[in-house]
């Protein structure tokens, strides 16, 4: 795996490939100058700007509509209220560009964030490019990155994706890439919905051959703040769409790449319900922590077979097995880890 700082990027006889910016927007009239600033300003000016007026009832289309009357770049689709994947569907059928970019239209782009993903990618002969992001809350910003570039293999990012990483921040939202647009020919988002980003990405993932990182924040992601990860509504869109999802993807990645990379997605992914379990469990979430643990159960033959199989260490096969002879002792064995353990070792 090897680094490169980003100022190596800088070149001169770079070809301006055409890269379309798919930008959904929804009632965002507070928050869309912003963004058409940030898109604007870019110093890589070879952009398509995709508008997607989803149906929008607020001063968002007329918005929209003066931005595309002030540049020629700028192309505006007005259609019915479908969802952010109807929205981001219906500009991947407008695109015309060599590179498919998605901005979200409350949040906003650092000035050379597609020169530096294309950059990177022209570099590195790669079909992927991806950044960090900055994690902008009402009242701070949270940044990270030393600005290295890493050149990927598929199954180096696929494994930094499944397992996470220290240093490298990769996640499924599709705002902090740049595609090639081969790369995603024909892929399209479930329509209607959550946890789209999912699929999407696992899918590009898989395909690729390489894919290239840069450890700097170039996308500027707006949280919602919803609160509790576990609030009613978050809960019923995780066991509807978020759970289901991600068992598409490890059924994608045994397809597309191998068994063992799907053994690692599966075990990652007994991880997240368990994180998820206390997360309930913490919060008093009778109901979402029962469904959860039916969830983590329903699973046993498989993961019995996968956590047999020596890519597990002897600590989480200690934990899966208190888990499944009492998930109320479990969480209990956490809250005390957490309240006496991880203080004395900070």
């Amino acid at each position: 795996m090897r680094t490169e700082k980003c100022d190596s990027m800088k070149k001169n006889n770079l070809v301006e490939d055409l890269i379309s910016v798919i930008v959904p927007v929804y009632n965002v009239e507070a928050y869309l100058d912003r963004c058409m600033h940030s898109v604007l300003n870019q110093t890589y000016q070879n952009l398509e700007i995709l508008l997607i007026d989803d149906g929008s009832t607020d001063g968002s289309p007329a918005l929209c509509d003066a931005y595309a009357a002030r540049d020629r770049r700028i192309k505006v689709l007005h259609k019915p209220n479908g969802g952010l994947s109807d929205a981001r569907n219906a500009g991947l059928a407008l695109a015309q560009g060599a590179y498919i970019g998605y901005v979200d239209s409350d949040d906003w782009i650092e000035p050379d964030m597609y020169a530096s993903l294309h950059r990177a990618c022209v570099d590195n002969h790669a079909q992927l490019a991806v950044c960090r992001y900055f994690q902008e809350y009402q009242d701070r910003t949270e940044a990270g990155g030393n600005g290295v570039v890493v050149p990927l293999s598929r199954d180096e990012l696929l494994r930094i994706y499944i397992g996470g990483h220290e240093e490298y921040i990769i996640y499924n939202s599709v705002w902090s890439k740049l595609y090639k647009r081969e790369l995603v020919e024909g892929m399209r988002f479930p329509k209607g919905r959550n946890s789209e980003d999912i699929m999407y990405t696992t899918r590009a993932f898989c395909r690729l051959e390489r894919a290239v990182y840069l450890d700097r924040c170039l996308y500027h992601y707006v949280l919602d703040r919803e609160g509790s990860i576990m609030n009613a509504s978050r809960a019923e869109r995780m066991f509807g769409d978020e759970l289901p999802f991600w068992r598409e993807h490890i059924a994608c990645i045994r397809e597309m790449v191998s068994s063992q990379m799907a053994d690692l997605a599966a075990y990652a992914f007994e991880r997240r319900l368990l994180f998820y379990f206390i997360d309930a469990k913490h919060r008093k979430s009778k109901e979402t922590a029962s469904r959860l643990a039916a969830e983590i159960k329903a699973d046993r033959d498989e993961m019995d077979r996968i956590y047999n199989s020596g890519i597990v260490s002897r600590g989480d096969r200690l934990r899966r097995n208190l888990f499944l002879f009492s998930p109320a002792l479990y969480a209990l064995a956490v809250r005390w880890y957490e309240k006496l353990v991880i203080p004395l070792r900070q």
